[in-house]
């Protein structure tokens, strides 16, 4: 979405990134850090060449 996150995370399990995409959307109409999760992983996951 914003950083790669979510496309990261697709790849490294092989999902496709739009399913990665929507089920972050929609786990952030719940309550919870989901953001600020999203944020942290953006700062810990290594940078694609």
């Amino acid at each position: 979405m914003i950083a790669g996150v979510c496309g990261g995370i697709a790849r490294r399990y092989g999902w496709r990134s739009r399913n990665v995409r929507l089920a972050f959307v929609a786990s952030c109409l719940l309550p919870g850090p989901q953001f600020l999760i999203y944020l942290a992983l953006w700062l810990l996951l290594p940078e694609e060449p």
